[in-house]
C-alpha cells in the first residue's frame, strides 16, 4: 500500500510539461478532468492476418503489450482488454470514447478511453479517463497473405490517466 501512495505522489508533483501544455485535439480532450498520472508505454501492438468481409485478407489489430515507465522505471503493463496495471496490483480496463489521428501514418491513433472497472487498489483508484497521446509507431504495414500470422509493430506512448477534481 505504501508504494501505490508514494507512487501517486511521485507522479502528480513529477508531471511532464507536455501533459499539461500539448495541444489535446477535441476527439480526445477530456474538459474539466485532472491529470492524476502520466507514464510512457513502450512495446508492441499485436496484429494477426484476417480476412475481411469481401474476404480480403488484412492486418486485424488483436492486442497492446507494452511496459509502462515513470521516469525510466517500469511500474506496470499494458496489455489486452485493454488493461494498464501496476506492480502494486492496482488496474483498469478501459473503452474508447474518442480517437484522433497520430502525426504521421505510422504513428496508431491517439486515444480518449473511458474506465469500464477496477481491480486491486492503489494510484488508479480515481481514475475514469484514459488518454493515449504522442503516439510513435504502431500501424502495421506489408503484405497480409497467410491467414492467421501475426505481426508485432514497435510503437510508444503517453498515457495520461484522468479522474474528477478533488
Amino acid at each position: 500500500m505504501r508504494y501505490g501512495i508514494v507512487f501517486a505522489a511521485a507522479v502528480a508533483l513529477a508531471q511532464p510539461a507536455f501533459a499539461q501544455t500539448a495541444a489535446v485535439p477535441d476527439a480526445v480532450a477530456v474538459p474539466g478532468a485532472t491529470i492524476l498520472h502520466t507514464l510512457r508505454g513502450t512495446g508492441a501492438q499485436i496484429y494477426e492476418c484476417k480476412p475481411d468481409a469481401l474476404g480480403k485478407l488484412t492486418w486485424v489489430f488483436r492486442e497492446p503489450i507494452a511496459t509502462l515507465t515513470d521516469q525510466g522505471k517500469t511500474v506496470g503493463r499494458h496489455y489486452a482488454g485493454p488493461t494498464w496495471e501496476l506492480t502494486s496490483g492496482s488496474a483498469i480496463v478501459g473503452v474508447v470514447a474518442g480517437s484522433a489521428p497520430g502525426a504521421t501514418p505510422s504513428d496508431i491513433p491517439w486515444l480518449k478511453l473511458t474506465v469500464i472497472s477496477h481491480r486491486g487498489s492503489g494510484a488508479f483508484d480515481r481514475v475514469t479517463e484514459i488518454q493515449r497521446l504522442r503516439t510513435e509507431g504502431g500501424v502495421a504495414l506489408g503484405i497480409c497473405d497467410k491467414a492467421g500470422a501475426l505481426q508485432s509493430v514497435p510503437y510508444a506512448a503517453d498515457y495520461v490517466f484522468l479522474g474528477a477534481r478533488s
